[in-house]
């Protein structure tokens, strides 16, 4: 009988002291919000929306090509081997410490990390020395990422500042191919020889602009309001004409309001944007239906989705010489963004849709692809089915001709928005959405 009162009061002891052990593992965090990520393209590119292709119908008259603006894509090498890669990331909402979030989606190999290390970051590659951090998964300076896995770091001690560039440095000692990739990373990254990862700075280190692995940066949440807003897109969302290093994409200046308003300092913007993506099939990456799950829902404290995709549906749908196997009506793209905005629903999460961009002057422009345009857009001004409405067409029209952009916003391909066009962009989101 005693042995038995002994073995309750234990037990009762044990279960008061649970929930304390517990909450120790991360003192005082109830909650994390993404402050930076990015998506993984998973796919074939498909033919660039601003480039006919070589053979078409003769029998239709095309006018020149656009001049072609300086592509922002850098070429990065095929596999790394006793290197290191240094990332830069820009946080959105800063936090008394983060975590990081790394993916081998596209399979293959398992990819070894044998060291990763975290600073803010300096000049040209450097890092501010006194803020580096060894970053540890499960206590272990080391990870093996299997094909298709996942993994997230053990919370760094080091505290981030919001809109700050952070340096994450990965060791890879195994010849790795690079096959998990962001291709228009528009930051820095630099590859340099041997274990550089905690290197103030780097030596002769070849300079690319891409993210290799990396998907996310969360940071905890500030208040009981702050959350994570998701900028689902393509290469307009991905910032394609926009200043590489100047953090001038669309989301990122809408970073940089909401930390200008006190209200709004707490909310984090993730820009999954993908150059080339469409709705309903593969092209670069996976179909914004397909990867809705990994790029938006998996994301930490996601409360809005900012939805701008269909233009590079509609383009592949009308380029000459196309398969009509890449061929969609307006009708199936409405039932792709219908679908996007039930599953967002389902998990509590608002979805506001963004209008679509006109593309007039582009070579293969025709009627066809001007009704669907019309018809896409048409349904989500007024189909009721979007929490929001974000009329980026509308700031970015041209005045003399409401079916192509503004020329001062049009860095030549009639397609991609500027700095400038940018800004327009993400001043016309209403931040009363997210008070």
């Amino acid at each position: 009988m005693v042995l038995i009162r002994l073995a309750l009061r234990l037990l009762a002891l044990s279960l008061a002291l649970a929930p304390s052990i517990a909450l120790s593992a991360t003192p005082g965090i109830d909650r994390w919000i993404e402050s930076w990520g990015t998506a993984q393209a998973l796919g074939p590119e498909p033919p660039p929306p601003m480039r006919p292709p070589a053979q078409g119908d003769p029998s239709v008259r095309q006018p020149p090509p656009p001049p072609a603006p300086a592509s922002p894509l850098v070429p990065f090498p095929d596999s790394l081997s006793d290197q290191t890669v240094r990332m830069l990331v820009r946080t959105s909402a800063g936090g008394s410490q983060f975590r990081l979030e790394f993916s081998n989606a596209l399979g293959g190999a398992p990819v070894t990390f044998g060291a990763v290390h975290a600073a803010l970051a300096g000049k040209d590659g450097a890092i501010a020395a006194a803020t580096d951090r060894t970053v540890t998964f499960s206590g272990k300076p080391a990870l093996t990422l299997f094909p298709g896995a996942k993994a997230v770091s053990d919370p760094i001690d080091l505290a981030v500042p919001p809109l700050t560039e952070v340096a994450v440095s990965v060791y890879l000692p195994d010849p790795t191919p690079l096959n998990t990739v962001h291709p228009l990373g528009l930051n820095p990254t630099y590859i340099a020889a041997g274990d550089a990862s905690a290197a103030p700075e780097l030596r002769n280190p070849q300079r690319v602009r891409s993210y290799f692995w990396l998907t996310g940066l969360s940071v905890p949440a500030s208040n009981a309001d702050a959350a994570t807003i998701v900028a689902f897109g393509d290469s307009i969302t991905d910032g394609f004409s926009t200043t590489p290093g100047a953090h001038r994409t669309w989301p990122e200046l809408l970073a940089e309001r909401l930390q200008a308003d006190p209200e709004l300092r707490g909310w984090g913007v993730v820009n999954v944007g993908i150059s080339g993506n469409r709705v309903l099939k593969a092209g670069t990456g996976d179909a914004a239906v397909a990867r809705f799950d990994e790029d938006v829902l998996a994301r930490p404290g996601v409360k809005w989705i900012i939805l701008l995709e269909s233009i590079n549906d509609i383009n592949m749908s009308i380029i000459p010489g196309m398969p009509d196997s890449e061929q969609v009506t307006a009708e199936q793209i409405i039932d792709g963004l219908s679908q996007l905005i039930d599953r967002a629903h389902l998990h509590g999460i608002k979805i506001a849709g963004g209008t679509v961009l006109g593309t007039y002057g582009l070579p293969f422009y025709n009627d066809k692809g001007r009704a669907m345009w019309e018809a896409v857009n048409q349904w989500i001004r007024t189909g009721g089915r979007f929490d929001a409405v974000i009329d980026f067409e509308a700031v970015t029209r041209d005045p003399a001709n409401g079916l192509r952009i503004n020329p001062a916003f049009d860095p030549g391909d009639h397609v991609h928005p500027n700095d400038a066009g940018n800004r327009a962009m993400a001043d016309a989101i209403d931040l009363d959405l997210f008070r």
